[in-house]
């Protein structure tokens, strides 16, 4: 039968705790790629009506619509590179906290410190997220508010 004792357990324990950080942050990387896909998309729909104007005022508009979604599309690219580099770091965790079980605690501060950094990110990646938001919804008010005034004329 295989011996267990408390410090075995307290050391899987451990190394599971990042797993809620993991999943936290898998949710975020899938809700940025879906928007970044809806960003792509867009752009390539303004891109070919864009390339069907004569109309210098409606290309004008339609040229600050797709640089909107390009800043856009910059914005949700650093929030996924940011939670890739979290899920690094949540999974750098569980590995080295695993590492300090084996060399009986040595590693000191080491995990806790990756698990830190890999928060950082995450908050960040979430900071940018709003950003992102607030921008699509500026994009959306902006094209209702043309469409409005241009039935009045």
């Amino acid at each position: 039968m295989f011996e267990t004792s408390d410090a075995h357990f307290s050391a899987l324990t451990a190394m599971l705790a990042p797993a809620f950080f993991l999943t936290a942050t898998a949710s975020l990387l899938l809700s940025a790629n879906n928007r970044l896909a809806r960003i792509i998309d867009r752009a390539r729909t303004l891109l070919k009506e864009l390339a069907t104007m004569d109309d210098p005022a409606q290309r004008s508009l339609y040229e600050q619509r797709i640089a909107l979604q390009r800043r856009r599309s910059l914005i949700i690219l650093r929030a996924g590179q940011l939670l890739y580099v979290a899920i690094s770091l949540f999974v750098g965790t569980s590995l080295m906290l695993a590492a300090d079980a084996f060399l009986a605690h040595r590693l000191g501060v080491a995990p806790m410190a990756l698990a830190a950094l890999g928060v950082l990110a995450m908050f960040a990646a979430s900071l940018l997220l709003a950003r992102e938001s607030t921008l699509a919804v500026r994009a959306v008010n902006e094209e209702m508010d043309h469409r409005h005034v241009a039935r009045r004329e």
